[in-house]
């Protein structure tokens, strides 16, 4: 099995368990939350993000579906982050919630956009899906520098000099963000950014939730870091040049 499929594979796993746990909980899981207070029909899109999860993360996993549900993901979330990521950006410029997550959600909309031009073999689209995973490292990258402290204290305490690496995470996702943007050692920029992304999920907030943390913020941080490590993770494996075996059914 290629690279690329597995990505896929794991990656649509994660949306069938964001899917599942969001039709349980009656609510918006990470990568849909927080929605804007006073939008109308919520409970209706807290269901139809479900099922839109659900749906595309089966749908992947079956070949001859894999195009429609890649489709169906993608529309959905680069609309999700229109109407309720991009304005924010312009209500609150100044708040690092704006950024954040709107840089969360372009990951998730990233990801699904690879998946699209595998499936549709719109391959030139596929620089817009760098550009905006770029863009969102450095917004990652820039929070560590902005809040030093609050990013310190989540490294593992078996870690020396934790502001030393907070700053240095921090700089390693603004030189990756610079590296894909720009296309000096992109493909390398985003294998390195998916580690890391990786790595912050598996030392940070797994040995959180290990260790039985009833607060749901934490629980959620978790399910995000998860959420987004993947997601890098398909974004990175774009660039390793063509489509999983799956596309080949593509109508």
């Amino acid at each position: 099995m290629r690279a690329a499929r597995v990505s896929q594979a794991v990656f649509a796993a994660t949306l069938v368990g964001l899917g599942i746990l969001g039709l349980v909980k009656g609510d918006f899981t990470p990568v849909w939350e927080p929605l804007p207070k006073g939008v109308p029909a919520r409970e209706i899109l807290v269901y139809l993000c479900a099922l839109v999860s659900l749906g595309a993360g089966l749908g992947l996993l079956w070949p001859r579906s894999a195009p429609m549900a890649a489709r169906v993901l993608f529309a959905s979330l680069l609309l999700w982050w229109l109407c309720f990521r991009v304005p924010w950006l312009f209500r609150a410029p100044k708040a690092q919630d704006s950024w954040s997550g709107c840089a969360e959600t372009g990951v998730m909309v990233a990801a699904s956009w690879v998946l699209y031009t595998w499936f549709t073999a719109r391959v030139r689209t596929l620089r817009g899906a760098h550009v905006l995973y770029g863009l969102a490292l450095v917004v990652f990258g820039l929070a560590h520098f902005r809040y030093p402290k609050e990013t310190a204290s989540l490294v593992p305490g078996w870690l020396p000099a934790h502001a030393a690496w907070a700053y240095f995470t921090g700089a390693a996702f603004v030189a990756a963000g610079a590296g894909v943007l720009t296309g000096f050692l992109a493909r390398l920029a985003a294998a390195l950014s998916a580690l890391e992304l990786g790595l912050f999920t598996l030392l940070v907030w797994l040995p959180i939730v290990a260790a039985g943390t009833k607060d749901p913020y934490q629980r959620s941080e978790a399910i995000l870091s998860w959420a987004l490590a993947i997601g890098a993770w398909v974004v990175a494996d774009s660039y390793r040049g063509g489509a999983p075996a799956a596309a080949a059914v593509s109508p």
